[in-house]
């Protein structure tokens, strides 16, 4: 159980605090509700662009990781299709200089041309490593946009055109800025050894007269339900062939999420699931398995994927995926099987509980979904879903009416 306090200032940010004895440590996570999702489609990229852009130095501070680092801090960032997230550690004594360093950049970046352009040339370098120039690098682009049609999760976060952030302009970068990381669209956790009402005083310090942004309501199309099958074959430079399958899922906060993540886990979970078992040891004729879910805030998706031996037919492969996935819809789970997800499931969330900087990115994220308290709820989610849930679950998700198909092909 990690249990916490909750503040809101008036300014609208949101503060959890979980207090911690047994470290000399804090962390420090800041996230923002905007990502990918909240871009528009030919500026794609800008979430992305301001995870780097947000370390360039803000109103009054130069370098922000020049001063984090003297006081003993390490930090990082990431950003994803629904949020952005930048989180430290500290030692507890030099509390201060995180929430000075926090707060700042959330008050106002340095922004100039200079500084802009630098964080361009250092995106774009990213997307010709990560997407261009990488083998398989394109395929995340191509599944999204397979399984989506409307909806913004069709491009990853990097961005669906390299020339996006390339053509970013000074004045559309304040304007991204200034409507999405403001206090009233952002909540800061902080856990560790420190009082939560010490931890409120210094944040109201710190933070209390930044000013709030123009309430933000995101208006996002609703992807429509697919009834027909999608396809997409490409060639590429690469050593071996690769199949997905892909089938939409429901919301994160829906109970569907928590049954189709222990489906991806009988299949995928680990060499010891069945895609491992029966295709590639068995049988031979992938050398990789996986199964996976995107975990989305909005509509995600039910991925498998599969890397095949040389000469092998993807259309035999693909039958092959079918197979055990007619077998789940079929078939009960057996008991031992599913207890050994379930055990695996509980060690994973309860090693997420163990540090103080998984609890505050977990206390952030739950907070976001509408309440911290959900992070000391999962394990009880997943314990009440049974064998004949899931095999009406798999008849459910696993209709051939539903999937998208990506065969990537290396070049003979």
């Amino acid at each position: 159980m990690v249990n916490f306090k909750r503040y809101t200032l008036q300014n609208g940010l949101r503060l959890i605090v979980h207090q911690d004895t047994t470290t000399p440590l804090v962390a420090v996570n800041v996230l923002y509700d905007v990502g990918a999702r909240d871009e528009h489609p030919e500026q794609t990229g800008f979430a992305h662009l301001f995870e780097h852009l947000m370390f360039e130095g803000s109103v009054n501070i130069p370098e922000y990781d020049n001063a984090l680092q003297m006081a003993g801090g390490e930090n990082n960032a990431f950003t994803n299709n629904d949020i952005t997230n930048y989180y430290l550690t500290i030692p507890r004594q030099n509390i201060e200089t995180a929430l000075w360093l926090e707060s700042d950049r959330m008050l106002g970046l340095s922004f100039s041309e200079e500084k802009l352009s630098i964080q361009k040339n250092v995106v774009s370098e990213e997307y010709r490593q990560t997407y261009l120039n990488q083998p398989y690098g394109d395929v995340w682009a191509l599944l999204r946009s397979l399984v989506y049609k409307v909806h913004p999760y069709q491009w990853p976060t990097i961005g669906k055109s390299i020339d996006h952030v390339k053509n970013a302009n000074l004045q559309q970068v304040k304007d991204f800025f200034y409507r999405f990381y403001r206090p009233n669209n952002a909540i800061l956790v902080i856990t560790g050894d420190i009082e939560p009402d010490y931890a409120y005083k210094l944040v109201q310090k710190w933070f209390s007269d930044i000013p709030e942004g123009e309430l933000y309501t995101r208006n996002i199309y609703r992807e429509p339900s697919q009834f027909q099958e999608r396809r997409l074959k490409v060639e590429r430079d690469v050593p071996f062939d690769e199949i997905y399958i892909a089938f939409p899922t429901g919301t994160r906060l829906e109970n569907s999420f928590f049954i189709s993540d222990m489906l991806s886990d009988v299949l995928g979970g680990g060499r010891s699931a069945r895609l491992m078992e029966n295709l590639v040891k068995k049988k031979n004729i992938f050398s990789e398995t996986n199964a996976w879910i995107t975990g989305s805030i909005d509509k995600g998706f039910f991925a498998i994927m599969g890397k095949l031996h040389k000469n092998q037919s993807v259309e035999k492969a693909e039958q092959l995926i079918w197979e055990e996935l007619i077998d789940l819809q079929k078939n009960l789970i057996p008991e031992r099987e599913l207890q050994k997800v379930k055990n695996k499931i509980e060690s994973t969330n309860t090693f997420a509980e163990a540090g103080i900087l998984s609890k505050a990115m977990n206390l952030a994220y739950y907070e976001l979904l509408g309440d911290a308290d959900l992070l000391n709820k999962q394990n009880e989610k997943y314990f009440a879903v049974d064998d004949v849930t899931l095999r009406k679950a798999a008849n459910e998700l696993f209709q051939p009416s539903k999937a998208s198909v990506l065969h990537y092909m290396a070049n003979d």
